[in-house]
């Protein structure tokens, strides 16, 4: 048996479970024994991506959940679908900075010329 951990967070709550496991075990199988489904009913291990130590399983860098056999002391993080894609969100930052920049309506005074 070697221990791990899982974790699952959310804005305002956050889950950490320390469990131990057969040597061997995926990722996968060790969320699904963990027990921390029946406490966050909106994850669906069928969309839900996974890390371990911040560094996705993706089938790329590291092997998918189903794949990746866990080690001693891995923590295994369950990830939330993002709400806004981040190229979006920086962009949209950007317009804002530039618009106030300008003097526009959020500083709440006229725009002057500049001299």
């Amino acid at each position: 048996m070697i221990p791990v951990e899982v974790v699952y967070a959310l804005p305002l709550r956050q889950c950490l479970l320390q469990l131990q496991v057969p040597e061997g075990s995926t990722a996968l199988e060790v969320v699904q024994q963990s027990g921390i489904l029946p406490q966050f009913s909106e994850i669906d291990l069928a969309t839900a991506s996974m890390g371990v130590f911040s560094r996705l399983l993706d089938g790329h860098t590291l092997p998918l959940p189903a794949e990746y056999k866990v080690r001693p002391h891995d923590r295994i993080e369950i990830y939330r679908p993002l709400l806004v894609d981040p190229k979006q969100a920086r962009l949209q930052r950007a317009r804002k900075k530039r618009h106030t920049d300008r003097g526009g309506p959020s500083h709440g005074s006229e725009r002057h010329p500049r001299q």
